[in-house]
C-alpha cells in the first residue's frame, strides 16, 4: 500500500481520519486497512456510508479456542468460501474491501524446467487503488480481549496471470463496491458473480528481485525491475550413430 489516505479514501469512498505511512512488503499477521459497510452515513458528508480500520492479516473464526493451534488463513478459495465452515458466517454478514497497490507473487517452476523462481511484483496497468475481495471476523478469547482479523479470496488466475501463479486475488471493481458489501440485501450466492478472475488486461507483472521474501526488507526498492536470466538448458550429447532411425 504505497498510496496518501486520501487517495485511497477517494477511492473506496470512505473518510480516512488517521494518516499512514506508504508500506512495500505487507507480510501475514502484519495489519492490514479494511473498508466495511457503516451503520449510517455521516452528517454533512457525501461519502458511502462505509468505515476503515486496521485487522490483523490472518483470518480466525470465532469458534476456534486456541489460534496458536489453528492454521493461520490468509487467504481464502472463492470456489469454496460461502459452503466452508471457516469462512461460511464471514461470507454473509462480514465481507470487505481491502485496498492495495498492487502485490507480490513467485513463479515457482518445476525443478526439471530448469528455471529459478521468480519474485513478480504485479500491479494494476493504469495506476490507483485495487480493492481485494475479502472477509473479515473478529475473534475473542476467554479473557474477554477481542482481535479483528481477515482474509484475501483468491481465485483462479487469469490467462495473463497463469504462467506466474495458477490462483489470484479477486478484485471488486469500484461499481461494485456497495454490492459486495452490502450483507443486508445481498446474500452470498448472489455476489457470487463478482468473485471471477479480473479481465486479462488489468494486471502488469514486473519481475523483482528475491528481497521481498524478507520481511524485513520494506523499502520502495522492492519493486525495482529486474531482468530474468535466461534458461541455461543442459547440453545434449550426441549419440553415436548405431543405424536406427530415432523419432526425436
Amino acid at each position: 500500500m504505497t498510496s496518501t489516505p486520501e487517495y485511497v479514501g477517494d477511492a473506496l469512498g470512505v473518510l480516512l481520519l488517521d494518516g499512514f505511512p506508504a508500506r512495500y512488503n505487507i507480510a501475514p499477521t502484519q495489519p492490514i486497512l479494511v473498508v466495511i459497510s457503516g451503520d449510517r452515513q455521516q452528517p454533512g458528508s457525501n461519502l458511502p456510508d462505509r468505515r476503515a480500520f486496521l485487522v490483523r492479516w490472518g483470518f480466525t473464526p470465532s469458534w476456534v479456542k486456541d489460534p496458536k493451534e489453528f492454521p493461520l488463513l490468509i487467504n481464502a478459495r472463492a470456489e469454496t468460501a460461502i459452503g466452508k465452515a471457516s469462512f461460511r458466517a464471514a461470507m454473509r454478514h462480514r465481507r470487505i474491501l481491502i485496498p492495495a497497490s498492487g502485490f507480490y507473487e513467485w513463479h515457482r517452476p518445476s525443478k526439471e524446467s530448469g528455471e529459478k523462481s521468480q519474485a513478480y511484483w504485479i500491479r494494476p496497468r493504469r495506476g490507483g487503488v485495487i480493492a481485494f475481495a475479502g472477509l473479515m471476523e473478529t475473534w475473542s478469547s476467554a479473557d474477554g480481549s477481542e482481535v479483528d482479523t481477515g482474509a484475501i479470496l483468491t481465485t483462479a488466475a487469469n490467462a495473463a496471470m497463469r504462467p506466474i501463479h495458477d490462483r489470484m486475488p479477486v478484485v471488486i471493481q469500484p461499481e461494485d463496491f456497495a454490492r459486495w458489501l452490502d450483507c443486508k440485501t445481498q446474500e452470498p450466492r448472489e455476489v457470487a458473480d463478482l468473485m471471477a478472475p479480473v479481465q486479462e488486461d488489468f494486471f502488469e507483472a514486473i519481475p523483482v528481485s528475491d528481497q521481498v521474501n524478507k520481511v524485513a526488507n520494506m523499502g520502495p526498492d522492492l519493486q525495482t525491475p529486474v531482468a530474468i536470466e535466461p534458461v541455461k538448458k543442459p547440453s545434449k550429447k550426441s549419440d553415436p550413430d548405431d543405424g536406427q532411425l530415432s523419432f526425436f
